[in-house]
């Protein structure tokens, strides 16, 4: 998901986790309603039953981490796993482990957040994400709060996801090179509306909307 800031993209992914409200149309994941439409046109979420449903088929990662800063990176991530999940001490260390491992922080399981950079908390917030085993993964600009030498490092674990282990992946992100690679399909938000949308080798290279090709000129001008 691209474009400028303020256009729709994280507002989107905020709506997709119930956390913010559409001003029409309905959603569907997974085969499931999150926002409906009643006889009278009113816009309705589901029960909070099935609300609850939904959120746990979805993880999301923010810009800056959220990661407890009161807690080990090991207990970050299976926290969740035991209150939520219901799993075991044992078995939510050992999906844990599994997890930073992948995510190249296995060696900082005892450390606590201030101790780690930028990148390697963002990275310990992925692994936590992960744990929960979501259907599917939000992202919402996640290497901005970044220094620039720590984007790389991040940006690793998103293609691991993508092409190792094959996860759905909703990534809000600026790095028009990084989202050329990875991505399956790309929307180009413009005024809180999908302008454009399509592979991105036809995004990127051959775009049909004049915003767009505005857009990506702004970009390569400005690196």
């Amino acid at each position: 998901m691209v474009g400028a800031s303020g256009s729709g993209k994280s507002t989107l992914l905020r709506i997709l986790m119930t956390l913010g409200k559409p001003d029409s149309g309905y959603i569907e994941v997974d085969g499931d309603f999150l926002w409906h439409i009643q006889g009278n046109g009113k816009i309705v979420p589901a029960d909070e039953k099935h609300l609850r449903k939904m959120r746990s088929k979805a993880g999301m990662v923010f810009q800056q981490f959220n990661i407890f800063p009161h807690m080990k990176v090991l207990q970050n991530v299976t926290v969740a796993q035991m209150h939520v999940l219901g799993l075991s001490k044992e078995e939510a260390e050992e999906r844990a482990l599994e997890l930073l491992e992948m995510a190249g922080m296995a060696d900082k399981i005892h450390s606590y957040p201030i101790q780690l950079s930028g990148g390697q908390q963002q990275r310990v917030a992925i692994a936590r994400a992960l744990a929960m085993r979501p259907k599917i993964l939000l992202f919402d600009e996640v290497t901005s709060a970044l220094d620039p030498e720590l984007v790389g490092e991040v940006q690793r674990v998103f293609r691991d996801l993508a092409f190792k282990h094959s996860y759905t992946m909703l990534i809000v992100t600026h790095e028009m090179g990084f989202a050329q690679e990875v991505a399956y399909r790309v929307c180009f938000f413009d005024r809180g509306q999908i302008l454009e949308q399509g592979p991105p080798e036809q995004i990127f290279t051959n775009p049909k909307e004049v915003r767009m090709r505005e857009f990506l000129r702004a970009v390569i001008e400005r690196k």
